[in-house]
C-alpha cells in the first residue's frame, strides 16, 4: 500500500489512484486539472488555498488504505 506524504506532487497521487479525487475535492482541492497540480506538493497547493494538509493527507491514507 502506498502512503501519501505532503511533499508528493497532487498528481502523482491521482496517477497512484484516481479514486483519491473526490477525496480533494471533498477537502476543498477543487483544481485537480489545473497546471499547477502536475507541479505543486499537496503542502504547497494546501498553504495556498487555505487548507489544513495534514486533515488532507490522513484522509487520502485512510482512503489509500481501505
Amino acid at each position: 500500500m502506498a502512503k501519501v506524504s505532503g511533499d508528493m506532487i497532487i498528481m502523482d497521487v491521482l496517477r497512484l489512484d484516481r479514486t483519491t479525487a473526490p477525496i480533494f475535492m471533498q477537502h476543498g482541492m477543487h483544481c485537480l486539472g489545473c497546471p499547477s497540480a502536475s507541479g505543486e506538493s499537496i503542502e504547497d497547493a494546501c498553504a495556498v488555498h487555505g487548507i489544513d494538509s495534514q486533515k488532507l493527507i490522513d484522509a487520502l491514507n485512510a482512503h489509500l488504505a481501505s
